[in-house]
């Protein structure tokens, strides 16, 4: 079988892949940018635990959090900054190099921007501070669900649509192989 034709505008050409991954990378720029941006706007208009409600159930505030996610390990004595950053680290590294072999997947790639640019976000939190900066807060009555922010919001979203990408495989090659 033979290869692809790469001419210079070819959707399989390296001049093509490179635009593409480098429009992936532009859309992590973008969210870890809205993240750091949000995060300094939050520390300069609050004081630390400072909450202003803007809707019953939803309140701009300042925490910090040492921990991972929903706090986990924030009560430690300092040891679980780096694990995290190291975490994070490797998994920058691990998503630009699936990004930059599969640029040509819309979804695949687009999950992982969005996780890219979070994690980037919340490790220049950890190595600046020692800590992730958090400020949208939910809550009902007396439930309240853990502060985050927006490179929290971009990991979720980037998760949900990992997940929607797998589903969408697994869905086309049960329909093939039957």
């Amino acid at each position: 079988m033979a290869s692809p034709v790469s001419t210079p505008d070819s959707p399989h050409s390296p001049a093509t892949k490179n635009r593409r991954f480098a429009s992936w990378l532009l859309i992590a720029f973008v969210i870890a940018a809205v993240d750091q941006i949000t995060k300094q706007w939050i520390e300069h208009q609050f004081v630390y635990a400072e909450r202003l409600s803007v809707l019953p159930f939803f309140d701009l505030t300042l925490l910090y959090n040492p921990g991972a996610a929903f706090s986990f390990l924030a009560h430690e004595q300092g040891w679980q900054r780096w694990l995290f950053s190291a975490i994070a680290l490797a998994a920058i590294v691990l998503i630009l190099r699936l990004i930059r072999r599969h640029p040509d997947q819309k979804l695949f790639c687009c999950s992982l921007a969005f996780i890219l640019g979070g994690a980037v976000g919340n490790v220049l939190d950890r190595f600046a501070h020692g800590h992730v900066i958090d400020f949208l807060l939910f809550y009902w009555q007396d439930w309240y669900f853990p502060a985050f922010n927006v490179a929290d919001v971009a990991i979720t979203c980037g998760a949900i649509l990992l997940i929607l990408d797998e589903l969408i495989r697994w869905r086309k090659n049960r329909r093939t192989s039957s």
